[in-house]
Order: C-alpha cells, then structure tokens, then sequence
C-alpha cells in the first residue's frame, strides 16, 4: 500500500550518514558498481536525491533507484530529476514504479526503506523483511527504519538472511539530535514495527529502555558539558550491563558522539 508520502529535505540524513560512515567497505568492495534501492521514498523524491549525492561521496559510480507503488510520485521523481540545474551529474539516479518484489536490473546490494511498515500489522511487516531480503545480493543488506517528520531521532534494523531466517535481524541503532532529547524514553516513539507494541514489561526492549533511563538519570551531571557528552556517557554507562557496539565502523565513541547507540538484534528481540 502507498505510505502517506511525509517527507522533507534531510529528514533521513541520520540514516545516510551511518550508511556513509559504516558501510563504505561493503560498497567499495562491490563489483559490479553497487545498487542501492531507496523503497517507498514519498510525495517527493528529495531524500532518494539526498542518498544517492551521500553514498557517491564513497563510491562514485554507485547506482541508486527510488521505488514508490503510486505512478503519479513517481512521475513527479522523474520531473524533478530533470529539472535539476546539473541532471547530467546525476546519470546513476532513477525512479521507477515498485514495491517488495524490487522491480530493478539486478539484485540491490543495499535497500532502505524508512517509514514505509509501520502502517502494517506484525505478520505483514514479516512478510515484507522476507521478500525484500529474498531480492538482496548475495552480500547484501536491507536496513528498515523510522523516524520522525524532522529527521532528530531515528531507529533502524539492519537485516540478512541467514541459515536459520529468510530475514534475520542483526543489529537495532538508534540516532538522535541530543541537544533535543529530554529523556531516552523519546526514542521508543520511533522503534520499527517488530519492537513499537513490544515496549512492555516482560520485553527485552522494555528492560533496555528502563536500564537507559538509569544510565541517563546517573550521567545528570555530564549536562553541564553539553548535551552530547551526557549521552556518550550514558551510552558508556549503559554498556557495563548491555552489549552496546563499541568498535568501529558501528560502534565506540566517534559514533555515540553522534548521537548513535548501535545494539546485536539479540540483545532486544522479542520475546
């Protein structure tokens, strides 16, 4: 079904830069040049622009197509394509019209798909994971996310399949703007579909969110450095009792000053 379209000019930059800043060694060893899909980009095609400029910065013959279900977004995708002042610089971008079965030439070695399943129910949020990891390059990796209409704070899972899973979880990050987090419980609101009605006593994400707020009420004093050195060391204070990533390129210091918070998918699955 067509998400409602929301979209805004860098709303997904927190996405992109952990794509940037974590997956350059996947898309510079891809051969061919690398094809990323970006599933269900909107009532505008700006942050499908946005992508493809980031990752070329890494990889510069990367190839990036936005898909939308709606024929009229992506109509409009291709006007303002074209209505670019330089749309020569911009030959590895395309759009055209699709959904999980990712209609493009080849299997992506990237998908991203924000804010496109959470208006479905758990099983066909499932179904979803399943197809569009059935369609990933054998490498490959689908990251599926949420965040809010200004891009401050954003989650995301990254997916595989796997021997066990047509669709296995592996890592959950959550990204924010700290000088406008009050709380760690603000970031609940963007948990993707899988976790969204798990945050409940009895959960694992429950439990991470209530050791968070912990971390954070014991780290008070850091605010009068600013508020990303309280996050760093609430991130660091959480990490004596939670498997917080803290090697790079996902994890350690460089990324939680950020205002990243990378966790192994066990850690929060549901029960």
């Amino acid at each position: 079904m067509a998400t409602r379209g929301t979209t805004a000019p860098n709303r997904l930059r927190r996405v992109d830069r952990w794509l940037v800043g974590t997956q350059a060694p996947l898309l510079r060893s891809s051969i061919p040049p690398p094809l990323v899909v970006d599933l269900g980009f909107g009532a505008s095609p700006v942050t499908t622009v946005e992508l493809y400029e980031r990752l070329r910065r890494v990889r510069p013959d990367v190839e990036v197509v936005g898909l939308e279900i709606d024929p009229a977004r992506v109509e409009q995708a291709v006007r303002f394509l074209a209505g670019l002042d330089r749309p020569e610089d911009y030959q590895g971008l395309t759009f055209a019209r699709g959904g999980f079965e990712l209609p493009v030439p080849r299997p992506p070695l990237l998908v991203r798909a924000f804010n496109v399943l959470r208006q479905y129910d758990d099983e066909q949020a499932q179904r979803a994971w399943e197809r569009l990891c059935a369609g990933l390059a054998p490498d490959g990796m689908l990251v599926e996310g949420t965040c809010d209409e200004m891009g401050r704070r954003a989650a995301w899972v990254t997916l595989r399949p796997s021997a066990v899973s047509p669709a296995q979880p592996r890592t959950l990050t959550f990204s924010t703007r700290v000088s406008s987090l009050c709380h760690p419980s603000q970031l609940a609101e963007r948990l993707p579909k899988a976790l969204i009605h798990r945050n409940v006593p009895g959960e694992r994400i429950h439990r991470f969110f209530a050791d968070f707020s912990r971390s954070w009420a014991s780290t008070a004093p850091q605010s009068v450095f600013g508020p990303r050195q309280r996050w760093t060391a609430a991130v660091e204070h959480l990490s004596s009792t939670w498997p917080v990533i803290q090697r790079p390129p996902a994890g350690g210091r460089a990324r939680w000053r950020l205002g990243e918070l990378t966790l192994p998918w066990a850690a929060v699955a549901p029960r």
